[in-house]
């Protein structure tokens, strides 16, 4: 029997039960595929992040992320959770297959801080999926430049985004990043949000650093100031500090550990 590591956390959460849970399981080699499939859909988190040790000259660590169902290219809460869970010095390096090297920091009062390269979107139509997130009369805008495929919903106020309920059996068969947003409604944050996306086995996730990626640069020239405040409306939900940096993303958040044992394979 094989025991690995095995630590749950709470990411962008300043308390126990908030924020978005993802599992870190740092290895010593990587694992066939579809055993680290097995262990993502037995752990049954949104995200389960993998780390090998690397050579330390590009990155510190190799990371992939697994949902119960699918690898994904981008996924920024288990990241943030693996950088809380491996950083030893300032930052921890993170070298991804397909989103390059992620960097994690220690940020301001207990804090860190993600680098993700940003998403950028533009105006588009795409009316199954409106139709499948019950909007109408929405500004629409979408990317398939990033590690995935984004979409944006600029909703008109708090209230839309909050009220928003999707048919997630017609959002099964769209393969993309669903977000709706909306200014906030002066309740201490700037900008809300919801995400979607049941095509990677999670139907509303719970605070996405990705989606954030695409947010950042979205409200950053809607609001004409590089630093904003966010939250994430889901019902554990979650305040992520958004900035700009040249062509990058900068995302604040707190992590809490909730879980720590052993993995028996």
């Amino acid at each position: 029997m094989t025991e690995l590591r095995f630590i749950q956390v709470d990411a962008f959460a300043d308390r126990p039960f908030g924020g978005n849970p993802a599992a870190v399981m740092p290895l010593d080699e990587w694992l066939p595929d579809d055993i680290l499939q097995a262990i993502a859909e037995e752990n049954n988190l949104s995200e389960t992040a993998f780390t090998v040790r690397a050579d330390g000259r590009v990155a510190d660590y190799e990371l992939r992320w697994f949902t119960p169902t699918t690898e994904v290219a981008l996924c920024g809460h288990a990241t943030l959770a693996s950088g809380h869970v491996l950083i030893e010095g300032d930052e921890v390096r993170f070298a991804t297959r397909k989103s390059g090297v992620l960097i994690v920091r220690r940020g301001e009062q207990g804090a860190l801080e993600l680098d993700l390269p940003q998403i950028r979107v533009a105006p588009a139509r795409y009316p199954e999926l409106l139709a499948a997130l019950g909007t109408s009369g929405a500004e629409f805008f979408l990317s398939y430049e990033g590690a995935e495929a984004t979409a944006i919903v600029l909703l008109p106020d708090e209230g839309a985004v909050r009220d928003c309920a999707p048919d997630m059996a017609a959002l099964r068969d769209i393969s993309l990043m669903a977000i709706v947003t909306a200014p906030a409604g002066g309740n201490g944050y700037d900008v809300v949000s919801r995400v979607f996306v049941p095509a990677w086995g999670v139907d509303e996730d719970p605070v996405t650093g990705s989606a954030h990626a695409a947010l950042a640069p979205f409200w950053a020239e809607r609001l004409g100031r590089e630093r904003f405040t966010a939250f994430q409306a889901s019902k554990r939900g979650g305040l992520v500090q958004c900035r700009i940096e040249g062509a990058r993303s900068i995302l604040g958040g707190r992590c809490v550990t909730m879980i720590e044992g052993s993995f028996r394979l």
